[in-house]
């Protein structure tokens, strides 16, 4: 078993990973092992997450280390943004402005309803660290470094830096501290291959599932910032467990490409995926120097999102995934949130 490490030196991929609050409301989970990765040929176990006031309890197969939620709440919460047709964000909308549809139903009842631009952050930044991105490393540590330093604001906010190849590495745990944040990112060194999925499948549900959806200032807004070219060769887990492990922790994902070469590859066609199916935004900047505009529009993002809470109809805590759907009235208007969530199973 490879298990990410707590890393004081070397880290071999940088993996910007914000954490937001857009779920069923609280989340926690009991980790097993620290970032613990699969063995090989093994499928991931499916995880309940993004419930409100949801409560732990142990399996029933005592060899199995992972956790069983149980819901005690029927809320859902849902993060979103709204943009017009020139991509400026809107913020000055209310709750009849929306519709809103749960599994194709509207909700039994709206429970709350902000316009909410000072929510508390859960970040996490992911860095690939691979040989494929060693020529233009330096000037994404600088970039990623002022990222942070704008973005965390001391008194509600907490970031990790997570750095990845082939393995993956915590250079700096959960901390406040920006000059911590900063040395996080500045000791990552590349080299070696990309484990793209199996860094945003164990930063989802080892690091960002623990947080709770909601803090004693009200909702969370847990957020990955993803920088990579996309490639992958390493990874056990595939684009759709990592994408399903986002979904249940409640994560939005930002990714940044690393590719310059101005045609869309595979690469990004696969961060475009990820961020799309959590209700977060892909860029790709065509040189270095864009790479700061690109930390700067989701440093903005996260200061113009709207929060709802709603009890859902028919709901049945069967497992399965309920998608979402949110629509402006103005038809002219382009609302950005997570494509679903995951209903905990009743055990």
């Amino acid at each position: 078993m490879r298990v990410i490490r707590l890393s004081s030196a070397r880290v071999p991929g940088i993996v910007l990973v914000l954490a937001l609050g857009c779920g069923l409301g609280l989340a926690q989970a009991q980790p097993a092992a620290l970032l613990s990765q699969p063995a090989s040929g093994v499928s991931p176990q499916p995880v309940a997450a993004n419930t409100m006031s949801a409560g732990l309890a142990p399996s029933d197969d005592p060899q199995n280390t992972m956790q069983v939620f149980r819901s005690r709440s029927d809320e859902v919460n849902v993060i979103f943004t709204v943009t017009d047709k020139h991509g400026k964000f809107v913020k000055d909308l209310q709750q009849r402005h929306f519709t809103i549809l749960d599994n194709n139903l509207p909700p039994q009842e709206i429970k709350g309803f902000q316009a909410e631009t000072d929510l508390p952050l859960r970040v996490g930044l992911l860095i690939d660290a691979s040989n494929s991105i060693r020529d233009r490393f330096q000037f994404e540590q600088r970039a990623a470094t002022e990222f942070l330093r704008q973005v965390v604001r001391p008194q509600t906010d907490r970031a990790f830096v997570l750095a990845f190849d082939e393995v993956t590495d915590i250079t700096q745990d959960y901390t406040n501290d920006l000059d911590k944040l900063a040395k996080g990112v500045k000791i990552i060194r590349p080299g070696g291959g990309t484990a793209m999925w199996d860094a945003v499948y164990l930063a989802s549900r080892d690091k960002l599932m623990k947080e709770r959806a909601e803090s004693a200032t009200g909702t969370v807004r847990k957020a990955i910032i993803l920088v990579s070219d996309g490639d992958d060769n390493q990874s056990r887990y595939t684009r759709k467990d990592a994408i399903e492990m986002a979904q249940r922790a409640g994560v939005i994902v930002y990714a940044i490409s690393t590719n310059l070469n101005n045609i869309l590859d595979s690469g990004d066609h696969n961060l475009q995926a990820m961020a799309e199916a959590t209700g977060g935004r892909a860029f790709f900047p065509s040189k270095l120097n864009d790479l700061t505009g690109s930390f700067k529009a989701i440093q903005e993002e996260l200061r113009s999102q709207y929060s709802v809470s709603y009890k859902p109809e028919h709901f049945d805590a069967n497992g399965q995934f309920r998608p979402i759907q949110i629509l402006a009235e103005n038809k002219k208007f382009r609302v950005r949130a997570k494509k679903g969530y995951y209903v905990p199973k009743t055990q």
